[in-house]
């Protein structure tokens, strides 16, 4: 289960933007290269969290789709896999452009009291 490894790089981030405050919710771009399962990243989460300020928060995914360029002809195309052959030319080499990315959008912080000098 690879969500782990995900769910600890994110909690990471997280966990320096919260400054030692409650996290409610995260939200996270993920690439379709990636694989991810909601259920799955959902119980990754959980688990790394526990004991954490993100604890009770949710995770919340945005899945970007693979979209790649031609190198020759410049057709972009979208789609679930990384395409290897340009549908319009035929030609090879064709660029990521995304669908690969990790990245942390935004947290949401619990509403509470600040304490003054922390």
């Amino acid at each position: 289960m690879h969500e782990v490894g995900l769910c600890e790089a994110i909690l990471d981030a997280v966990e320096r933007r919260a400054a030692g405050r409650p996290v409610r919710a995260v939200k996270v771009r993920v690439g379709a290269l990636h694989r991810v399962v909601d259920s799955a990243m959902d119980s990754a989460f959980e688990m790394v969290a526990t004991g954490t300020v993100a604890e009770h928060a949710r995770i919340d995914l945005v899945v970007i789709p693979v979209r790649c360029r031609c190198p020759e002809c410049g057709t972009q195309t979208e789609a679930e896999e990384m395409v290897a052959v340009c549908p319009r030319c035929g030609a090879t080499g064709m660029e990521l452009l995304s669908g690969d990315e990790l990245l942390l959008e935004s947290i949401t912080l619990a509403p509470g009291r600040h304490e003054e000098g922390a």
